[in-house]
């Protein structure tokens, strides 16, 4: 790991106690990572791989069995408004608009009424809901709720922008969409990303770099270079070099996807045949 990494990860494990069993359950194990300053990175894994676990991790909303995680050469020992974190879910306070859900974090760094009100209508501009600022999330489609949700990660100035699978569950077309804005937003402010996904055009799209995790227990299987010149213009998904790098990355991933789904299958063999066990116990009682 270097020293100059604004994010670090090294041999990052994460255990979690399985009721009624002595064993533990790891779903990441042994992460090494570096994440340099204004980069984009995003991190592609299948189902269960320990995606949302190691976001929670960056967040400080958990804490590692074993290993170490840096912001700028400092312990990540818990939440802090250095580190901004965008979920699936919008997370918006219903009771509060627009304006209000993006001012919320300022409220938290003792900022003055009329100063809030200015960063909220800037981030607002920058994220391309100028005159939507009254508005309450139930009168924003899915796509402004998550433009909001961002702005308001952006507003209170965090070193990091933490993104886990943010445009999930938005249709095609609008996912798309928000993924120019969030780069032309990228662009702009110069922010450090991580953005998580389980979407492979959606990481080589977005990505400079992207590291593929393994099936459960999650760990970094490659870490791939992508050299698109996404300022160019043109349809890049059409281009061959993004075919190729979408083949690169579904390689590695392949035997992942179809190992997780073993597991899964397996672990739905063990529960029915533990609920058996018990049923069969019951009727001889």
């Amino acid at each position: 790991m270097t020293s100059t990494a604004k994010l670090s990860l090294t041999h990052v494990r994460k255990q979690f106690a399985i009721r009624g069993s002595a064993e533990n359950f790891t779903a990441i194990d042994d992460i090494s990572l570096d994440l340099r300053d204004g980069e984009f990175l995003v991190l592609v894994g299948p189902s269960g791989s320990g995606k949302s676990t190691l976001l929670d991790l960056l967040g400080g909303l958990t804490t590692p069995t074993s290993g170490e995680i840096l912001l700028d050469g400092k312990p990540v020992t818990g939440p802090g408004l250095d580190r901004g974190i965008v979920f699936q879910q919008y997370a918006l306070l219903p009771w509060r608009t627009a304006r209000s859900n993006i001012e919320f974090g300022l409220e938290a760094k003792g900022l003055r009424r009329k100063a809030r009100r200015e960063l909220a209508e800037h981030y607002l501009e920058l994220v391309g809901l100028t005159g939507f600022g009254d508005r309450y999330p139930h009168e924003l489609s899915g796509g402004m709720k998550q433009r909001v949700a961002i702005a308001r990660s952006l507003a209170f100035d965090p070193e990091v922008l933490l993104m886990d699978e943010p445009f999930a569950a938005l249709d095609a077309q609008t996912r798309e969409s928000l993924q120019d804005e969030l780069l032309r937003i990228w662009r702009a402010t110069g922010k450090t990303v991580l953005f998580i996904t389980h979407g492979i055009d959606e990481a080589v799209y977005l990505g400079q770099r992207v590291a593929v995790l393994t099936s459960r227990p999650g760990r970094i299987k490659a870490v791939v270079d992508v050299t698109i010149d996404r300022a160019a213009g043109g349809d890049i998904r059409s281009s061959e070099q993004f075919r190729d790098y979408r083949h690169e990355i579904w390689s590695l991933l392949q035997s992942e996807v179809q190992r997780a789904a073993t597991q899964e299958r397996e672990s739905l063999s063990d529960t029915t045949t533990h609920a058996d066990t018990a049923t069969e116990r019951l009727t001889h009682v």
